[in-house]
């Protein structure tokens, strides 16, 4: 299942069914995990270790040292789960010493052409990142978030779950889950609840309904974020996934887009 023109370390560590495409390099601290395929030219280095199932395509670059002036060499990892695809030209960068030490991508995750994911970032599951965005150092984008093409992400923020990012929009403050944010018309905002996601991931009417009340409590009553979160609590038994808003409200270190 490798290519007579890849080239592997020695110490890489590779389940027999793995295929690995011509003029690929893998390092010899990468460990990748049945049912992975790596097409012809991928370089995969440092201290990765990939799971089940994954799909890199050509020109991708996973696992290299991060771009990080601070980075002194200090031994970092990248740990990616199962059944993601990586696109072309896709680069995926380890940890640092100075961040949690690892970048973690989860699974069922899409990754589109020259998608670049910076040291220490952290992805859940299902999401989907278009063509070209660019995630800087210890972002953390939730579950079934959709980010569309050319985004920017600046660090430390983080990316609600099932929220939807439109096209060309830079984001330098945390995105609330559920909703749908956009700067197509100038500064960076939200537009009211991801409505087209939710309902494609089954949400039901009546949780919609709630969610729609939730988020106006937050951007449409000019409330503190303390005073949201007390009438957010309240509508925690009638509606459970009120809790993703609250968590958001009481961890955000940047602030929220409104």
């Amino acid at each position: 299942m490798i290519d007579k023109h890849a080239i592997i370390a020695p110490g890489a560590k590779i389940v027999a069914d793995v295929y690995v495409g011509p003029f690929s390099i893998i390092g010899g601290e990468v460990e990748i995990d049945s049912g992975t395929w790596v097409g012809p030219h991928v370089v995969i280095q440092g201290k990765t270790k990939i799971g089940k199932n994954n799909k890199i395509f050509q020109f991708a670059s996973i696992g290299a040292d991060p771009q990080d002036k601070k980075y002194v060499g200090e031994e970092t990892t990248l740990e990616i789960g199962d059944n993601n695809i990586f696109r072309e030209f896709i680069t995926v960068n380890r940890g640092t010493g100075q961040g949690i030490g690892t970048t973690k991508i989860g699974n069922h995750n899409l990754l589109l052409a020259y998608t670049h994911i910076a040291h220490d970032c952290v992805l859940g599951n299902g999401t989907v990142l278009a063509n070209n965005t660019t995630l800087s150092g210890h972002v953390t984008i939730n579950d079934n978030a959709v980010i569309g093409g050319f985004v920017k992400v600046v660090q430390f923020c983080t990316i609600g779950a099932y929220c939807y990012i439109g096209g060309d929009t830079g984001v330098s403050k945390d995105v609330l889950p559920y909703v749908y944010v956009s700067s197509l018309h100038g500064s960076t905002k939200n537009y009211g609840l991801n409505l087209v996601g939710l309902r494609r991931l089954n949400f039901s009417r009546e949780t919609l309904v709630n969610l729609k009340r939730a988020y106006n409590i937050i951007c449409r009553q000019n409330l503190t974020l303390r005073a949201a979160i007390s009438k957010l609590s309240v509508m925690l038994a009638e509606c459970p996934e009120v809790a993703l808003f609250i968590d958001m409200l009481e961890k955000t270190k940047r602030g929220i887009v409104r």
